[in-house]
């Protein structure tokens, strides 16, 4: 146990001491992998961010349908029964002819013209039973039972669905389609382009020490420990990249706060994209830490593996 610790750490120092030596051909490798690091981060908040916005929207939109004057309590409960039943409604929330008449009221309350044409007669509006979807995109289920026989009985004309809002969230989870496949295109790009140089960084370290690793090929030192120095020089790589990616993301928004604070920028809620940023702040970085972690070491372990065996022994 002891001597498997004491390798350990000699492979973990010798990584150390090879970075410092190759530093200059480490700035390029961790320059693109700061690039990929920064798309993934950016990613993962926009992604976010637009679903806040779709969330909010959502949560927005529901079905109202209109019940006939004169329906008993229990018929009422019994249509209403009836609806929560199906899997796509979230909730449903009744509102007697007085709730409905106080808010028409409200909400023209800038209207003195049909507030006054309203208050002339008895109220006309029906009792209204709002309906909230769990899935937009499945609300023709909820219409497909209100357009039934025995469900039209209890309803005085057609329910009502905001089209203006389905229309909205339509175009906003078509664009958070669109931006989640660039961005994950971004990230493969850039992710590939981050391995080759990673590769060739790792490859010319293994020419440039091709004695020193003969030499210890012939003391009997294993494939393994010959490899480790260059996997640990390559994790610092990404551990690096990580740190910069987010503190770059971190100093932007810290630059930019006055300006971009309480605003948004197209679908974009700027204000909340800081926020979720700075409230997971570390889950971030630890995402961060993951990937550069996982590219450096995989580069490294597929260079190593296809060059270190047969350049070095081929000698």
């Amino acid at each position: 146990m002891k001597r498997h610790l004491i390798t350990f750490s000699r492979i973990i120092r010798t990584g150390f001491v090879n970075f410092f030596r190759n530093f200059s051909l480490a700035v390029a490798a961790m320059a693109v992998m700061v690039v990929t690091l920064t798309i993934i981060l950016i990613s993962l908040v926009v992604n976010t961010t637009l679903s806040d916005t779709i969330n909010q929207i959502t949560d927005k939109i529901d079905v109202s349908v209109y019940l006939v004057d004169g329906l008993d309590t229990d018929e009422r409960n019994e249509f209403i029964a009836g609806i929560e039943a199906l899997p796509n409604v979230a909730s449903t929330t009744y509102l007697d002819k007085n709730e409905v008449l106080e808010a028409y009221k409200q909400d023209n309350a800038n209207n003195p013209e049909l507030l006054q044409a309203i208050s002339q007669t008895d109220n006309p509006l029906p009792a209204t039973i709002r309906v909230k979807p769990r899935d937009l995109n499945r609300v023709s289920e909820i219409q497909a039972y209100l357009e039934t026989e025995e469900a039209a009985a209890y309803q005085s004309e057609q329910p009502s669905y905001s089209g203006d809002r389905k229309e909205a969230i339509d175009k906003i989870s078509h664009a958070a389609g669109i931006l989640q496949q660039i961005g994950i295109a971004g990230v493969v790009l850039f992710a590939l382009v981050s391995v080759l140089i990673i590769f060739n960084t790792i490859q010319m370290a293994i020419f440039n020490r091709r004695d020193e690793i003969s030499i210890m090929r012939l003391l009997g030192a294993s494939t393994r420990y010959i490899r480790g120095p260059f996997i640990v020089e390559s994790v610092m790589y990404g551990v690096i990249s990580a740190i910069i990616s987010t503190m770059l993301i971190k100093l932007l928004f810290v630059a930019s706060s006055g300006t971009l604070e309480a605003s948004s920028l197209g679908l974009l809620d700027i204000s909340y994209a800081q926020r979720f940023f700075n409230d997971n702040f570390w889950l971030l970085l630890g995402v961060q830490l993951a990937a550069g972690i996982v590219i450096g070491a995989a580069s490294s372990t597929i260079a190593t593996r296809r060059y270190l065996k047969f350049k070095v022994s081929k000698r």
